[in-house]
């Protein structure tokens, strides 16, 4: 579960990042998304906690593909900071959302009868 972990700690990132990057140049136009999408972030990793909701983490996939897709295509590069922090952060939700929940534990064919 430690993905999921790490995505908690994004969204959290995500919903603070206005605050971090204040008075940089346009990060009021960043701010409407990321405090809403970090949101998101937080409520989908901890939803993948729970057995009837495990696959939320794709939610996440879905949410980083478009956060970041608006960051790169709203403006010239290089971006301000505000957007180049939400491609970075996109890219790596994305990559933390593939990892399966039970990333370090052995698959289930090779774990002992419970």
């Amino acid at each position: 579960m430690w993905p999921r972990v790490a995505e908690l700690m994004i969204g959290l990132w995500l919903v603070l990042s206005p605050l971090i990057f204040r008075g940089t140049n346009a990060v009021e136009q960043f701010a409407p998304f990321d405090v809403p999408a970090g949101a998101a972030v937080v409520i989908f990793s901890l939803m993948s906690f729970w057995d009837r909701t495990e696959w939320a983490h794709f939610g996440t996939a879905l949410l980083a593909i478009g956060l970041g897709a608006f960051a790169y295509l709203a403006w010239e590069r290089p971006g301000p900071p505000a957007a180049q922090n939400e491609i970075f952060v996109a890219l790596l939700l994305v990559l933390l959302a593939i990892i399966p929940n039970e990333a370090s534990r052995p698959p289930k064919p090779w774990r002992p009868p419970a």
